[in-house]
């Protein structure tokens, strides 16, 4: 790997036809306190992280109102605004947080409506270029959820509209709203039950965004041979992986520690052969 990571390494995707960015992100879920919850144990550190992810070429940040609640959002704006120009942020709404831990699903209209423009504010922008459903409300009709969305859309709050925690019977009643520009649901090594969600994404063009993309992997032959030969640790065999899964798929892992980002951005670098990368597939696949 080259001595210097960046996420440019990866190659570049495209959001909604119109926003190009490297195939590497970085998801800030992890600049929180414990539990996603309050500010981070070390605020400075934290925000080198962010710094440090922007300084190798991650143009792609994806945050949420609720983590936090708030604390991610006001993080990132205090850290990097005013923002590079190809800096892409996405934000998320529709989960509240009762405490530590606790997520409970909120999709009411005049939720979506509060929290996009409470985003809007501590992030400092006029327009969210990609705003995503957290995840559906049992509650309340998707209909009433989307629409919402599609109304600030129209308003010229948000760019782009995506989905997350989504069954594709789900997505395909919010397809029939609206155009979706991407997917984000769980997937990685050792959680494959969205497997048929990024065959879905690969054929429509659609982004998906694996949350929790780093599995440990380190009692997975496949993943340790690939290791070895790229004097590489398996967190990032498992990120290339993903990388070499469906040229769909926008990795974001987080981390609060410079560090542990400069690892994961190197996975950018790393090219697994035909060979590595169905040996790994077919293993975790059984």
């Amino acid at each position: 790997m080259s001595d210097t990571p960046s996420a440019a390494a990866a190659g570049t995707i495209s959001i909604g036809g119109d926003l190009t960015v490297n195939r590497m992100g970085f998801g800030a879920m992890r600049i929180t306190g414990q539990g996603i919850w309050g500010p981070p144990a070390d605020r400075d550190l934290a925000k080198a992280a962010l710094r440090q992810a922007v300084d190798l070429g991650v143009n792609f940040i994806d945050t949420a109102d609720s983590y936090g609640p708030h604390v991610s959002e006001e993080l990132i704006a205090e850290t990097l605004y005013p923002y590079p120009d190809d800096l892409v942020i996405a934000t998320k709404g529709g989960l509240v947080r009762p405490g530590p831990g606790q997520w409970t699903a909120d999709g009411r209209p005049e939720h979506l409506r509060e929290v996009c423009e409470g985003s809007l504010r501590r992030l400092k922008l006029e327009r969210i270029p990609l705003y995503q459903f957290h995840r559906p409300d049992p509650r309340v009709p998707i209909a009433d959820s989307m629409g919402t969305l599609v109304e600030l859309r129209d308003e010229g709050k948000i760019r782009h509209i995506g989905v997350s925690n989504v069954s594709e019977d789900q997505l395909r009643e919010m397809q029939k709203l609206t155009p979706v520009v991407s997917v984000q649901n769980r997937y990685n090594l050792g959680d494959r039950s969205s497997e048929s969600m990024v065959d879905l994404c690969d054929q429509e063009s659609i982004v998906f965004l694996p949350w929790a993309p780093i599995q440990d992997a380190d009692e997975l032959v496949p993943v340790l041979t690939s290791a070895r030969r790229l004097s590489a640790s398996t967190q990032q065999v498992a990120l290339a992986w993903l990388l070499d899964r469906s040229p769909q798929i926008l990795p974001i892992p987080g981390s609060g520690l410079p560090d542990h980002v400069t690892e994961n951005v190197a996975a950018a670098a790393l090219r697994l052969t035909n060979d590595e990368a169905n040996a790994i597939f077919e293993l975790v696949a059984k």
